[in-house]
Parts: C-alpha cells; sequence; structure tokens
C-alpha cells in the first residue's frame, strides 16, 4: 500500500547552506553524467528558445545549452538564493548570453502566450502546491506543436531503489531532503488523473526506476 504524501515546501530550497549542499549534489551528478539531458534533447529541445522550470542551481539546462547549437532558455526559479548560484554556474559555463533565470512563482509565469519552443522541469513536480495551475502555464507559454518533458521522483519506487539512491547521495547532508522529496512526490495514477483536469490532457505518463516522466506537445483545445 502506497502511504499517502507528505507535502513539501512549495518555496523552493532557501538558505546559504541548502544551496550550497544542493549544488554540490547537482555537481556531482552532472560530473557523473546522470543527468536527464539527453532525455530532454529527445523529448524534443534542440532549437530555439525553452523554459525550464525549477532549474535550481542550472545544470540542468546548461548541459542541454551545451550539447545544443543555437539554443537559448529562460528559467523560472522561485528562490532568489538559488538564482545566485544558477547565474554563477552559468557565468562559469560562458552562457550569460544563452540563459536568463527570472525570480517567479510558475503558478503565474510573466511571458506571453506561446512564447516557448519547449518546457522542460526535472525534480520540482512534488514541490508543486498547485501542479494543475502549473501544467495549465506552460501548456499557454508553449507555441503549437512545442514539446514538454516533466520528471521527478515517485512515492511508490521499489524500497530497494530508494535504499540505493539513500546510499548513494552526498553529500550526506541531503540524505533527510531526499526522503522528504520522495515522500511528497505523486504515483503515476495520481499525476494522470491531475493531468485530466488541465489543458495537458494528451500527455503520456510513464514509470522510471527512480520516477516517473511526463511527455508530450502542446495541443489547441477548442
Amino acid at each position: 500500500m502506497v502511504k499517502p504524501r507528505v507535502v513539501e515546501t512549495d518555496q523552493g530550497i532557501q538558505g546559504e547552506f541548502n544551496v550550497q549542499t544542493y549544488d554540490s549534489m547537482l555537481r556531482r551528478l552532472r560530473d557523473k553524467g546522470w543527468m536527464e539531458t539527453d532525455q530532454i534533447i529527445s523529448s524534443g529541445m534542440v532549437k530555439g528558445l525553452a523554459l525550464e522550470v525549477g532549474p535550481g542551481p542550472g545544470y540542468l539546462g546548461l548541459e542541454c545549452l551545451k550539447k545544443t547549437e543555437g539554443t537559448l532558455l529562460k528559467a523560472v526559479e522561485i528562490s532568489p538564493d538559488m538564482i545566485k548560484i544558477a547565474e554563477k554556474n552559468a557565468k562559469d559555463y560562458g552562457f550569460e548570453s544563452r540563459v536568463e533565470y527570472v525570480n517567479t512563482d510558475a503558478q503565474n509565469m510573466p511571458f506571453d502566450d506561446s512564447t516557448f519552443d519547449a518546457v522542460f522541469t526535472n525534480g520540482s513536480l512534488h514541490e508543486w502546491s498547485e501542479p494543475q495551475k502549473i501544467f495549465n502555464e506552460i501548456h499557454r507559454v508553449l507555441k503549437p506543436d512545442g514539446k514538454y518533458f516533466i520528471s521527478d521522483l515517485r512515492r511508490d519506487m521499489n524500497p530497494v531503489v530508494k535504499w540505493f539512491m539513500y546510499v548513494m547521495a552526498k553529500p550526506r547532508e541531503i540524505r533527510p531532503g531526499l526522503i522528504s522529496s520522495i515522500n511528497a512526490a505523486y504515483t503515476v495514477g495520481e499525476i494522470e488523473s491531475m493531468l485530466h483536469q488541465t489543458n495537458l490532457k494528451n500527455a503520456t505518463v510513464k514509470k522510471t526506476v527512480m520516477g516517473l516522466e511526463i511527455t508530450g506537445e502542446k495541443i489547441q483545445w477548442v
């Protein structure tokens, strides 16, 4: 039986110690090649302007820019502390002119309709207080036929996989946050029910070993 969700923060990761610890963890994942860069590129981020929701320290989007030519990125992040680190990392990559971080709540994105060629996010869905609003915002800001890729943890993952993730999580200080994130994550069934109430009705939701993926393209519902 799957345990009920335990709601986590909807304010992102705040505070110097917390953001530095999270940055250290994601930098390690990047260095080991354990990020979802290839999946995101395969899903449609290969040209034009993309939007990332909840970039954290920015490595995922920056790696996507690194592997594509002529692409640009905007990213919405609710934590101003995290934006400071992301901007520093973008400078280290030499991509200041290709990426812009916007401090805002993704429930009300400050972008015009049909602005982006692709939207992606990893690891932030379980923090959204009202996911349906953000799903609809993703639909609104995408261009017709624009692609989206949303991935996150899954609360009902195999206990062995959960144990493996816990043991492998470094620095050790990140481990309590990993468990709270798993406990706040959704199941595939919960997400499918939620999506039916949004404009992303044609989305495909599938299980992965450590989580779930939501993919699709924008369709204008009449």
